[in-house]
């Protein structure tokens, strides 16, 4: 960035890295770095982890699907999201003692008892790192999989989803609340292992769900669990205002991430909490070379290997058929009217659409300018450094969920590389100040069930 730097104040960005598999890019398994099969290896999954924290990194991000969102009459062309998030965490728990813990668990297919044990479980066994990412699920596919003998697998309509949504986090927080931080006594003289009237059932009677609680163990070290959303859409937006800590957003352009940004506050300050409540962390993809001419060659390599799959991986986010899309020409008029999806992701189809609309692009230079609906940024250390600036003084971001082209080379040139620009510049911390993953985000630990009444009878 050229002439005097604008000034972040006091703020410092917060970053997780996304882990797909391989990597971002859809032939990120293809390159001569990579090994196709290490999506099941723990060894892979712990080097990562090990590269994330010794840049300091917030935390993990770990995305999921439960299926493989297409027919089994067609070869993957991909390495899939196979390990259950909560069960690899659980693993890089034990080899970590920094790093955030975010695990993607879907409302649409779990009951809300067993998750919120699973979570206070993890945030018990790394001592306060873990976050859980609620979604929503409109993968056909997916709900193909749930099926209940003398029931229905046809997903319900998407307000039906985040009303479940909404209840069912409702439901996970009275049930982390259930214990009373001081309810284990543990009186050896006496035999008294809890306190009386410190253990409460929650009696929750909703739309969608009936649970007595309470949860089984100990209220979590951070009081709850840190919350994330990840959808775009309206929905997702309201949910993501009433409860989350932190949301992984989905912007292409810096224009656009300053309407969601403005958006979102003013919704979370609808719902009565403070308008920065929610740390604002969008995708970032990027390609890393040591000079600009280095990583646009190994983006274009890695285009080649892809191929005419990019394609189709552009037409599966937008909800289309491959045959709909022309390498060189504008998308159809009618998704750049703004048609609703009735599957797939409203949000991730409206990030590329916009992007499209606003700056008039064919298919062949939409994906030259996104993989898939993130941010792209092809370039040097430097200009990588500088594009993170932009956005985070302008406000639109507290930071990024980083999506490296390639595992686990990307990785390492941004820790090596990029991170030191970052903190010559004072954007980002040199070392861990913190233990938990609310720390790390400059959020505070939720106080139980009693403290929150006091504080509410108190006026605070």
């Amino acid at each position: 960035m050229s002439g005097a730097r604008p000034q972040a104040g006091d703020r410092q960005l917060h970053f997780g890295l996304n882990v797909l598999s391989d990597g971002m890019h859809p032939a990120a398994w293809q390159h001569p770095s990579a090994e196709p099969t290490w999506f099941t290896d723990p060894a892979y999954w712990i080097n990562l982890a090990h590269i994330a924290e010794r840049g300091t990194l917030d935390a993990l991000f770990l995305a999921d699907s439960p299926s493989l969102f297409q027919p089994p009459d067609q070869p993957l062309v991909a390495p899939p999201l196979a390990l259950d998030p909560i069960v690899l965490l659980s693993t890089l728990a034990s080899v970590t003692t920094h790093l955030g813990l975010i695990g993607t668990v879907s409302t649409s297919f779990e009951e809300p008892y067993n998750l919120a044990r699973r979570f206070a479980s993890l945030d018990h066994l790394s001592r306060g790192r873990v976050a859980w990412n609620v979604v929503t699920s409109s993968d056909p596919y997916a709900w193909n999989n749930f099926g209940r003998a003398g029931g229905t697998s046809v997903q319900p309509p998407r307000d039906e989803r985040y009303r479940r949504a909404a209840e069912f986090v409702d439901v996970v927080r009275a049930l982390w609340d259930s214990w009373d931080d001081d309810a284990v006594l543990a009186d050896k003289r006496t035999g008294a292992f809890s306190r009386v009237g410190s253990i409460n059932t929650i009696g929750h009677r909703g739309e969608f769900y009936r649970v007595d609680g309470p949860l089984t163990l100990p209220r979590p070290p951070q009081g709850h669990p840190v919350l994330f959303q990840a959808g775009g859409s309206a929905g997702g937006l309201d949910l993501a205002a009433r409860y989350a800590d932190g949301v992984f957003a989905a912007q292409a352009s810096l224009p656009d991430a300053l309407h969601y940004a403005e958006e979102l506050r003013a919704r979370t300050a609808a719902h009565g909490r403070p308008r920065d409540a929610i740390r604002i962390m969008p995708g970032l993809s990027f390609v890393l070379g040591s000079t600009e001419e280095e990583a646009h060659r190994r983006h274009r390599e890695l285009n080649e290997l892809a191929g005419e799959r990019r394609l189709a991986h552009l037409a599966g986010q937008l909800s289309v058929d491959p045959a709909e899309l022309d390498w060189d020409k504008p998308l159809p008029q009618w998704l750049i009217d703004g048609a609703e999806t009735t599957v797939g992701s409203q949000g991730a189809r409206d990030i590329v659409v916009n992007l499209a609309r606003r700056e008039r692009l064919t298919v062949r230079q939409l994906l030259d300018r996104v993989i898939t609906w993130h941010r792209l940024v092809v370039g040097s250390p430097e200009q990588l450094a500088d594009a993170i600036e932009e956005w985070f003084v302008a406000g639109a971001v507290d930071g990024f969920n980083l999506m490296p082209d390639v595992f686990p080379s990307g990785l390492e040139l941004f820790v090596d590389h990029v991170i030191p620009i970052l903190r010559d510049r004072g954007l980002f911390r040199r070392e861990y100040r913190h233990t938990t993953l609310r720390g790390h985000l400059g959020l505070s630990r939720v106080p139980d069930r009693r403290a929150a009444l006091t504080a509410h009878a108190s006026g605070l």
